[in-house]
């Protein structure tokens, strides 16, 4: 009987880089974020080709604009659900933050930055509230958040209105130190192309950064294998060592701070905040999520393919504007396309475990 040892060289070498090629081509299929690649080609393909306006510096502005701010919270949701759990409470924390920032600000004449610092400090509060509940009872994350949710949305209107006699926040241009603040959050550069200018503002700098770093948290520390580990398998994490308790924490509180952060960049740029605002949102940076390659058991994902998933969303949300359709088919598309990454991300992994 032949074997390999038996075999020249030549053809030892020739079924090597077989082997290699098929390693090759199970390391490709395993990068969650593939998936989330492809559709987004596909996406700014089918825009780009029938209507100008989706390309033009105008159109492509606005849509960056609206993937950036999904994208910094569906890259932070999408490092929770690798963890293993959900936090719906995401969205309202915008709004909290940016109503404690705007009030203390115009209507009690805080410094800027005591105000952002303040925010900050609440934010990281509720993330840690958040993540002891679910890991000290045992409650799935899902109902925890859910409380929390409606928790900051009645606050939000509740003690705004006390406060303030109303549900938003304006005029926020006129308090002192408010020119410091929109230059961090709320500043934009122009770029010229073809006589328009192409207008990129500190939004889409925060979504690139906070992309990268998470990125390589996940990829590049052992933080990033603990997030892995306790999303996949939390019971066997916890004998060898990992520190599920503070991973799902810290987890938790970075969603918190992404809220946040996208509160910030909200406010200066608009120098308004509503209670109601990011209200509605938390399935949207789930939906993003998923499409980019996160899978609803945990243990499996991509900040990167989370990032393109916002993009995604960006794109046909403007898209369907520009292309005259009527908006509401932009829910039907996030059904479609939530269903659709579920069924794809388990294939591509399913087939990349057979190709390994």
């Amino acid at each position: 009987m032949s074997t390999t040892a038996d075999a020249p060289p030549e053809e030892q070498q020739e079924r090597d880089e077989r082997l290699a090629g098929s390693h090759r081509t199970a390391r490709i299929l395993r990068r969650p974020e593939v998936g989330a690649l492809v559709a987004a080609i596909a996406v700014f393909a089918f825009f780009a080709l029938t209507t100008d306006a989706f390309t033009r510096p105008s159109g492509a502005s606005t849509w960056i604009l609206t993937s950036s701010t999904v994208g910094i919270m569906a890259v932070a949701v999408a490092m929770l659900m690798i963890g293993g759990e959900f936090d719906l409470s995401a969205g309202a924390m915008v709004g909290t933050t940016g109503l404690t920032t705007g009030i203390l600000m115009s209507e009690y004449e805080i410094n800027v930055w005591v105000s952002i610092l303040v925010a900050l400090v609440i934010a990281i509060g509720i993330g840690v509230l958040n993540g002891v509940l679910v890991l000290r009872t045992g409650l799935p994350s899902f109902i925890v958040t859910l409380g929390t949710f409606f928790v900051l949305q009645g606050v939000n209107l509740g003690v705004t209105k006390i406060l303030i006699d109303q549900v938003s926040v304006t005029g926020l241009q006129d308090a002192a130190g408010y020119t410091a603040g929109q230059q961090l959050f709320g500043s934009f550069v122009k770029i010229p192309i073809g006589g328009t200018d192409l207008t990129i503002f500190a939004a889409t700098f925060w979504w690139v950064a906070v992309t990268i770093i998470a990125t390589w948290v996940l990829l590049r520390t052992r933080a990033g294998n603990w997030i892995f580990a306790v999303g996949g398998a939390q019971t066997s994490s916890r004998q060898v060592g990992v520190p599920v308790f503070a991973t799902k924490v810290g987890l938790f509180v970075t969603t918190a701070v992404a809220g946040w952060l996208v509160g910030m960049l909200a406010l200066f740029k608009t120098t308004t905040v509503q209670s109601t605002t990011g209200v509605g949102q938390e399935f949207i940076f789930i939906i993003c999520a998923v499409v980019g390659g996160c899978l609803l058991t945990g243990g499996y994902g991509s900040a990167v393919g989370a990032a393109l998933g916002a993009l995604i969303y960006g794109m046909v949300g403007q898209g369907i504007v520009y292309e005259g359709w009527d908006s509401d088919w932009l829910f039907a598309f996030l059904g479609v396309m939530l269903l659709g990454a579920v069924l794809v991300n388990n294939w591509v992994k399913s087939r990349a475990e057979a190709v390994r």
